[in-house]
């Protein structure tokens, strides 16, 4: 990862706390503060590098602060990734899976190998979904132009002069394939009682683009479409300093936070991420987690926390020179393990898989992690930024692995409230699904179907 001192940032990872005093705090259960966790990240800001004894401290700390507050379950869900479209003219740094929105339009000459879902291919994916026996659909998909939240949104946007330049908006009949509405794509994969897990706080920004509509508005009429709970990507790093460099296209911190309240007022829970190791340094992910953890203390809202490691080989801030790559292993497992830690008002941390790989992945799980993901049957971003850790994951890869790390396998709801422990043998296959019955969901001809799916965040 880059160090990050060029950008001549105001937060250093400086503190007036000692490691010792971090880590006591740490092992006894009580609120850490900022300056405790930029000790317990950097292993003593006062020293160059992480010290790989204190490192193990931390990381002991926070596995036994797992065990005290979820016990040795490992969860995960079985999930397929719905996303709607790659077209996108945020032009944020750290991403290569958009595509310019621009190369949509019905009379470009672009070759580009993105694509937009109609609602009625959407609901075609979720159907054959649901009949593997998927519980959820995730859906997380670039900022079209043409997307608006219903019928009158597209009126209301068409009022502007410029539409284009104003309020990023053109008409679906400028493009080869119509997105419908967000209101129309929620009904569409909410289809069979699938639990939808989608509109992140930057869509449901784009879905209020040029309104005076509230975040709670827009998120209280794509509930009543079928939007079951909110994922709380976008987030990147919560310190305005680092977005501005980062994406300064998208929303600010303050209205990051302000959509998240909306979705709960709305009555959807979330989950909340944090998108680490390019420019930001250990002082930006200490204020990152202070405020999805304020957030937190308000709401009550936020059934997991997901730290995402930056995969950097193709995206724009490596190809520019920006980043020379992402985090370290070591800044990878102190990211779980002062998560856990600091955030003491969330159940449950996620590794990642897909980012970690399942050796790292696994590894994850003695650092403070209790959640491995789900079965995702197509992840469309991460690929398209480089990584290669694959696609999707049987409920038998699952029992497997999590066994041999000495932990209990349990198939679980996207809110943690359903629970089904794995049997002691075989076949494996999800239950809590609305259409499932234990049957595999992949097997050697459908793990080669998965693999041309599309997306994750």
């Amino acid at each position: 990862m880059d160090s990050g001192d060029e950008f001549d940032f105001e937060h250093l990872p400086t503190s007036g706390q000692s490691f010792e005093n971090a880590l006591a705090k740490a092992r006894s259960g009580d609120r850490l503060s900022v300056d405790d966790a930029i000790e317990l990240f950097t292993t003593g800001s006062a020293t160059e590098g992480i010290d790989p004894r204190r490192k193990e401290q931390v990381l002991e700390a926070a596995d036994n602060r797992r065990r005290e507050t979820v016990g040795e379950e490992v969860t995960f869900v079985a999930n397929l990734n719905n996303n709607v479209t790659t077209a996108c003219n945020t032009g944020c740094l750290f991403c290569n899976f958009k595509d310019t929105a621009a190369n949509f339009e019905a009379d470009s000459d672009v070759d580009h190998v993105g694509f937009t879902k109609t609602p009625a291919e959407s609901r075609a994916a979720v159907e054959a979904a649901l009949d593997r026996g998927v519980y959820e659909v995730t859906s997380v998909s670039g900022l079209h132009p043409a997307f608006a939240l219903n019928e009158e949104h597209h009126e209301i946007l068409q009022t502007y002069e410029n539409p284009d330049s104003e309020v990023n908006y053109k008409p679906p009949e400028r493009y080869d394939t119509d997105p419908g509405t967000y209101v129309e794509q929620m009904e569409a994969m909410s289809v069979g009682d699938a639990h939808l897990h989608s509109m992140t706080p930057e869509e449901v920004y784009h879905a209020v683009r040029g309104t005076e509509w509230s975040y709670a508005d827009a998120y209280a009429e794509l509930k009543r479409a079928g939007l079951a709970s909110a994922p709380g990507t976008a987030a990147e790093i919560l310190v305005d300093e680092v977005r501005e460099i980062l994406c300064p296209g998208k929303m600010d911190t303050g209205a990051w936070l302000d959509a998240m309240e909306g979705a709960d007022d709305a009555g959807l829970s979330t989950t909340a991420t944090i998108m680490y190791g390019h420019i930001e340094n250990e002082a930006h992910r200490a204020l990152h987690l202070k405020r999805v953890r304020d957030l937190q203390d308000r709401t009550g809202n936020i059934t997991e926390f997901v730290p995402l490691s930056f995969v950097h080989e193709t995206t724009p801030l490596y190809e520019r020179g920006i980043v020379d790559g992402g985090a370290s292993t070591s800044e990878d497992e102190l990211m779980i393990a002062v998560s856990r830690l600091f955030l003491d008002n969330i159940d449950h941390i996620q590794s990642s898989w897909v980012k970690y790989g399942d050796t790292q992945g696994l590894k994850m799980l003695s650092c403070g992690a209790d959640d491995f993901m789900g079965t995702i049957l197509s992840e469309e971003i991460t690929k398209r930024a480089g990584g290669d850790h694959g696609e999707f994951r049987s409920f038998g890869d699952y029992a497997e692995m999590i066994r041999a790390v000495g932990r209990t396998p349990v198939e679980r709801s996207t809110d943690y409230e359903q629970r089904r422990r794995l049997p002691e043998t075989g076949p494996y296959g999800p239950k809590l699904g609305p259409r499932a019955d234990g049957t595999p969901i992949l097997d050697t001809g459908s793990a080669a179907a998965a693999s041309g799916a599309n997306a994750d965040d």
